[in-house]
């Protein structure tokens, strides 16, 4: 991803536990394919995604705050998924915060599934949170 420091200020503002920079950084590279969505000119958000073998895992995706509600998420789960078919990945798999309403809605509507649950796997202002592990066969 060329804008780093666009996308990781996308990334402080879209989570309430954002990635460090550290971690941030350390998910570039060959083995990944991340891409980021551009709207007016402007980055409005990333998706973070390792490759391995047949197999990917979505580790992030953001749209800034300002850009969210107006189906980009969508645009570039879309542009995400075909390139990775494009490289002859078979399944995507992802995990998403349990009070994440409104993206499980939209990994269910492009026919994501849900395999498990991991409990306690994400911080929360009180305590922790279950992460639901989602995948969806792609081909």
């Amino acid at each position: 991803m060329a804008d780093l420091a666009t996308a990781f200020k996308i990334e402080q503002a879209s989570h309430a536990f954002p990635w460090t920079e550290a971690t941030f950084a350390s998910n570039q590279g060959e083995r990944y394919l991340n891409l980021k969505l551009e709207n007016a000119g402007q980055m409005a958000g990333f998706a973070i995604t390792q490759i391995v073998l047949d197999e990917a895992t979505l580790f992030n995706l953001a749209i800034h705050p300002s850009w969210q509600r107006r189906g980009l998420g969508r645009t570039l789960l879309a542009a995400l998924i075909a390139q990775l078919e494009a490289r002859g990945v078979v399944t995507l798999w992802l995990e998403v915060r349990a009070s994440n309403r409104g993206a499980i809605a939209l990994y269910e509507a492009l026919g994501f599934n849900e395999v498990t649950v991991r409990r306690n796997y994400y911080p929360a202002a009180h305590g922790r949170e279950d992460a639901i592990v989602m995948a969806l066969p792609l081909g």
